[in-house]
């Protein structure tokens, strides 16, 4: 496939897209709002200062992205920033956390059209894409328009590398593009070299470097008061689909009092449906959002609030990743890590495999590679609070050693800068 067909099949594809939108809205109205902006049509007058973009898809890109926008904020006051999202959950989260005078909107759809409006409104001078996020058109125009583009905070599993080789041509072209890839650990840079990139260097794992949110503390204290003092909490963070039925299965027999697990669905649109499969299981349960004290007889409260992920972490004596249950990849377990607490993990990590093997390797975090071990992890760790303890300060101290990527790409990409 090359550029041509890859934009013809986009073009039409976007009535899907559109209807996608439209039905996610069902459960999370902010799909429904700032549909123009998907087309690169944004309101108000141009900025008329040299422009620096970031892009973040959804909520954890932009938590890793917020030490980067502050730190050029500072360093570059003459800048005006721009920060671009593709999921409301994500642009909610820089409203709440981001510097004051960022600039959100949503980065547009990779069509010629909508990309050319986008570039021409905004005229970066220099855009950073986080993570994986390969657009070829957006990389192609920045590159006909002499915007220097940075892959930041790169990062490129096994069977991600696998993928964007069944598309050789168009892969190696769009790597070409970038002015540089700062990838996080040297196998991401080993696999993104192999697809045809030509500028890569290490800079280390953004997320080490992000910063706990505003409301953190007083979260904190809200979560604390609410939970008691008589309970041993622990929380099954960043669930997704399927893995819920599973924990009910395998664990069904340890959700009893003082134990009182926290389930936190990492999509806000399944809260619902995890409501109900509570409910037909007969497990008493409390949802977050009902901000009632909790009953003695609840051992499951069900996290339908956002924002409060830290809370949880450092409220609970251990988490269990979601994510790595099913062969999903994982979720970010530096969160968990960074306020000390330990943290179990499924067999799929693929997604965060360099952060979990190093935790793990640190004694901060354990690993189990069959279902039928979790009962007896999870109940070791509901009795040995003392050992929780121990391996939390051994996350806390593990975050800490591997800070400073933000430092390392501000030295990287400063020639790019005008």
């Amino acid at each position: 496939m090359n550029l041509f067909w890859y934009t013809q099949l986009t073009r039409l594809l976007l009535p899907l897209f559109f209807l996608r939108l439209w039905w996610r809205g069902r459960q999370q109205p902010g799909y429904r709002l700032h549909w123009p902006e998907r087309l690169g049509h944004y309101p108000g007058p141009p900025e008329s200062r040299p422009l620096i973009w970031l892009h973040a898809v959804s909520v954890g890109e932009t938590r890793a992205a917020l030490p980067l926008l502050r730190s050029l904020a500072d360093r570059y006051p003459d800048h005006a920033l721009l920060l671009t999202h593709t999921t409301p959950t994500g642009r909610e989260t820089a409203l709440d956390e981001a510097t004051s005078g960022i600039r959100r909107v949503y980065l547009p759809y990779d069509l010629p059209g909508a990309v050319g409006r986008f570039l021409e409104t905004f005229k970066p001078t220099l855009g950073f894409l986080l993570e994986t996020e390969l657009w070829p058109r957006l990389i192609h125009e920045c590159q006909r328009r002499h915007i220097p583009l940075v892959l930041a905070n790169a990062r490129l599993s096994e069977r991600s590398a696998r993928r964007y080789a069944l598309f050789p041509t168009l892969t190696r072209t769009l790597l070409g593009q970038l002015s540089l890839v700062a990838a996080q650990s040297p196998a991401d840079a080993q696999r993104f070299e192999a697809l045809g990139a030509a500028q890569v260097k290490l800079m280390g794992n953004l997320k080490f470097d992000a910063p706990l949110p505003c409301a953190h503390h007083a979260s904190f204290q809200q979560l604390q008061q609410m939970v008691g003092e008589n309970r041993t909490v622990w929380v099954a963070a960043s669930t997704r689909e399927g893995e819920e039925i599973l924990l009910l299965k395998y664990l069904g027999s340890l959700l009893t009092p003082p134990h009182l697990l926290v389930l936190v669905p990492r999509h806000p649109q399944r809260f619902d449906s995890v409501a109900a499969l509570l409910e037909a299981n007969h497990i008493p349960y409390q949802r977050r959002s009902a901000q009632r004290p909790l009953s003695a007889e609840t051992t499951v409260l069900l996290g339908d609030s956002m924002g409060e992920m830290y809370a949880w972490y450092r409220l609970a004596q251990y988490a269990l990743m979601g994510g790595t249950l099913l062969p999903l990849g994982g979720q970010n377990l530096l969160e968990a890590l960074s306020v000390g607490c330990p943290v179990l993990l499924g067999p799929h990590t693929f997604n965060f495999a360099e952060a979990s093997a190093a935790a793990v390797a640190c004694g901060a975090a354990r690993q189990f590679s069959d279902l039928e071990e979790l009962p007896g992890l999870v109940s070791a760790f509901l009795a040995d609070p003392a050992l929780c303890r121990t391996m939390g300060e051994r996350g806390r101290s593990f975050v800490e050693r591997h800070r400073g990527a933000t430092a390392t790409l501000l030295n990287l990409v400063r020639e790019l800068v005008h």
